[in-house]
Order: structure tokens, then C-alpha cells, then sequence
């Protein structure tokens, strides 16, 4: 009995460490298909709300550069009535927009959430007129639209007792094993709540206070992933997102990162500020869109609503002015991937997922036939999105004995040209294929 026992144990044992092993080594879903979505997506729409919109002044950043006294700034709790707050409208406008995507602020550095947190009592519910929970019904909006759903979420608390910055001048405590281990459980009690709305995305903001390892972004990220496995966070995690955040300023070169997304405001301010008039106009907010489409990336566009809830006129009309162009020009903005360089045409560019359409982006009012130089490729057929109207081309300067591509012009007439940016479809026989050698003198012709 013993000599059958002992190995029937140790299969057992080895069966059970193997599939322990196997659990072990299974990994995260891969970045690529957790970001496919992402890839395709080109437009998102940030929403900071918040109660710095009261008072119309900065978020959090008031109070903690000592613009305004902490409990002056905290008295906005009073005002923000969220009275008129439609979510359901908001998400319909976001999809008009054209976009694919919504981050919103659940908590930002001033430690208010948004939505009725179990962990502790500074939220909307507990302390505000409006005494709801504002998240979970715009959850709910925009899962109905079929948009995807983006949580922002501030790690740093500067109104949290025990976490250790409170404002620029004046800390808390330098060090604090036992404060800190309570910050951290308030910070994961409160990440483990929002992974109810299983959201597609995390949006992480003042990771700069802390390491990783204070943080336990690694931690944060297991938790996150474990819960809501297909979700993507971004990179303000310590090293330990998914995809690169740049901010206000439009890339000048193609960003490293695979995966990239500018978040950008429509005028000079994140949260409502009704002092500041300077938006960007349509057409400058569609060319900054082109030129995140060109090099592969998002434009995250923020809008910022008011107190009661209601989104300022000059706001709406962006988001609609640039639904117009987006519902024109589908098809030369989503699932496409970035562009060929500029040496080959003096404007923005993008190509289909399968490298066989170039879209040209055409910002201006040209003074004569487009050019595109060393495309190797013979042109199928090319029209304009939009309209479908098909355009003339030729190629100049292609000699029969020389590999060296000629010079394509495309006409486009005035009368087919878009109010904003013209975009162009060039088909291609084959993926597209340039030549990029260096051009010699004729040694035999």
C-alpha cells in the first residue's frame, strides 16, 4: 500500500505545483490587445469637474500654492449644486464630437471624490448640496453610447490627514511609517471601489510626490489588472502604466512610446474658469487632432463644466464644430496609423492599418497641385474624403532607365476643398513603399 500511495502523493503534489506554476506564470493580457481600442480610438474627451469650479478657480493647485486659504477654497463644498447635471446629454455630445473615448475626474488633488466613497467623508454625497453620487450615472451614459469609459485619479490627497504634503510651504510630517500605511489603504480601499464601473482605462495624475515603491504602483497595477483585466492605465504610475501622457504641448517629433495621447485644454484653464476666454478655435483644435493622427497618437480634449453641471456654450460648440469635421472624415481618422515623413509631403499625412491608402491632410489653400515626392508605389485611384469626388494626377520627371520615383501631382479644385483641413485618399497597388536613397549623379543612361 505504501509503494502505491507515496506516488500517487507525488503526482498529486506535482499536479498541484504545476498547476500553481502555471497560474503563476500567466501574465497580464497583453499590451497590444488591451490596447487595440486605444490605437484606433485618435479622440477622447476630458472632463474636470470638480468643486474649483464654483469659484471658477484652479484645482487644487489654488489652495496648495497659497493663492487661497485651504478652508476658503473648501467652502466651494457649498456651492457646487450640480442642479442641472445631465449626464446622459453630456455623453451624446461627447459622441457627437467624434470621439471614442471619456476620461473623467473621480478625485483630484484637493481629495474630493466625486462618486460616495466608503473611505472617508470628503465626496460629493457626504459634504456638497448635490448630495449624489456623480459618477456612476455618466458610467452608466456612456456605456449607452457605446463610448469607452476613462477614470481619472489623483494618488496624491492634499487634504487627507495623513498624507504628507498638504501645501507647498507646509508639510504634514517628513516621515511616518504608520500614517503613510494608512494613506495607503485609504488610496487602495478607494482604487478597489472605482474597479466596480469597470472602466477601459485609468488615468492616474501626481505620481511626482512619491516613488513607485511608496506609491505600490506595482501593487496598483496587479490590483487594477486583477479586477478589471482588460483595462489600459496610463503612464503617470511610476513607471508602471501602459502608454504616454504628454501635456498642453503638441509633440514637435513623433513621441518613442508606441502608445501615446496629448491631453490638451480647449482654452488656457482644465477646470471651469469663467475668466478665461481664450479657446482655441475649431479649426486649430481639428489641425492639432491632424497632427496627433499623423504621428500615431490621441488628442485627449478636456472641457470643463460648470458648478450645476451644465457645459459653457463656447465649449459645446467646439465639440460640435468638430463633430462635423470627424463625421465627414471617418474613415481617414480611425484604426489609422501614423503617417510617411514630411520629406515626402510638405504637410500631415496618416496611412489605413493595412499601409495600402495615404491620407493627406491639407490645412491650407494650395497655390497649385499637391506633390508627393519618391513614392514608389503606382496610385490606383484618389479622391477626397468626404465627397467621394475623384482627383486628377500625374507624374512629372519619371525616366524610363532610372529606379528613382517621379514627382506626383494631385489637383484639387477649390470648390472640393474643406472649410477646415482637406483630406485626401491616395490609393495605392501594393503597401506603400518610398524611395529614400541618396539621388547620384547619371553615370549611363
Amino acid at each position: 500500500m505504501k509503494n502505491i500511495k507515496i506516488p500517487f502523493i507525488l503526482a498529486t503534489t506535482f499536479l498541484f505545483l504545476n498547476v500553481f506554476n502555471v497560474n503563476a506564470q500567466q501574465t497580464e493580457i497583453p499590451k497590444e490587445k488591451r490596447l487595440a481600442w486605444f490605437k484606433d480610438a485618435k479622440l477622447g474627451i476630458f472632463i474636470h469637474w470638480g468643486i474649483y469650479a464654483v469659484n471658477g478657480i484652479d484645482e487644487s493647485w489654488s489652495f496648495y500654492n497659497n493663492y487661497i486659504s485651504y478652508n476658503d477654497y473648501m467652502k466651494q463644498l457649498n456651492g457646487f449644486t450640480a442642479k442641472k447635471y445631465n449626464p446622459t446629454s453630456w455623453a451624446k455630445l461627447i459622441k457627437e464630437s467624434g470621439a471614442k473615448y471619456t476620461v473623467i475626474t473621480t478625485k483630484h488633488h484637493d481629495g474630493v471624490a466625486l462618486w460616495n466613497s466608503k473611505f472617508g467623508t470628503l465626496n460629493t454625497v457626504k459634504k456638497t448640496p448635490a448630495k449624489k453620487d456623480l459618477i456612476s450615472p455618466f458610467v452608466k451614459a456612456v456605456k449607452k453610447e457605446g463610448l469607452k469609459l476613462g477614470l481619472y485619479y489623483s494618488l496624491l490627497d492634499w487634504s487627507h490627514p495623513d498624507y504628507p504634503f498638504f501645501t507647498r510651504k507646509e508639510k504634514r510630517y517628513k516621515e511616518d511609517t504608520k500614517r503613510w500605511k494608512k494613506f495607503t489603504k485609504y488610496n487602495f480601499g478607494q482604487l478597489k471601489e472605482l474597479t466596480k464601473y469597470n472602466p477601459d482605462l485609468y488615468w492616474f495624475d501626481g505620481d511626482w510626490e512619491q516613488s513607485a515603491e511608496k506609491w505600490k504602483a506595482k501593487e496598483i497595477r496587479a490590483l487594477l489588472l486583477d479586477k478589471t483585466p482588460n483595462t489600459i492605465i496610463n503612464s503617470r504610475l511610476q513607471g508602471y502604466g501602459d502608454y504616454a501622457t504628454p501635456e498642453q504641448g503638441l509633440p514637435i517629433r513623433k513621441p518613442s512610446s508606441k502608445f501615446w495621447e496629448l491631453c490638451m485644454t480647449m482654452n488656457n484653464s482644465w477646470g471651469y474658469q469663467p475668466t478665461d476666454k481664450n479657446y482655441k478655435t475649431v479649426n486649430q483644435i481639428i489641425r492639432i487632432l491632424v497632427d496627433c493622427i499623423s504621428m500615431g497618437g490621441d488628442l485627449l480634449l478636456d472641457i470643463a463644466p460648470k458648478a450645476d453641471g451644465t457645459i459653457p456654450k463656447e465649449q459645446v460648440a467646439i465639440l460640435k464644430g468638430l463633430g462635423r469635421w470627424t463625421n465627414k472624415h471617418k474613415e481617414a481618422i480611425y484604426g489609422t496609423r501614423a503617417g510617411i515623413p514630411k520629406q515626402h509631403f510638405n504637410g500631415y499625412t496618416s496611412l489605413s492599418k493595412d499601409k495600402t491608402i495615404l491620407y493627406l491632410y491639407v490645412d491650407n489653400k494650395p497655390n497649385g497641385p499637391l506633390l508627393i515626392k519618391g513614392l514608389k508605389n503606382k496610385v490606383n485611384r484618389i479622391w477626397v474624403v468626404g465627397n467621394g469626388t475623384k482627383l486628377s494626377h500625374k507624374v512629372v520627371g519619371k525616366q524610363y532607365w532610372s529606379h528613382v520615383p517621379g514627382m506626383l501631382y494631385i489637383d484639387l479644385p477649390e470648390k472640393v476643398q474643406d472649410k477646415d483641413v482637406t483630406v485626401i485618399a491616395v490609393l495605392l497597388q501594393g503597401k506603400v513603399d518610398l524611395y529614400q536613397e541618396e539621388i547620384k549623379a547619371i553615370e549611363s543612361n
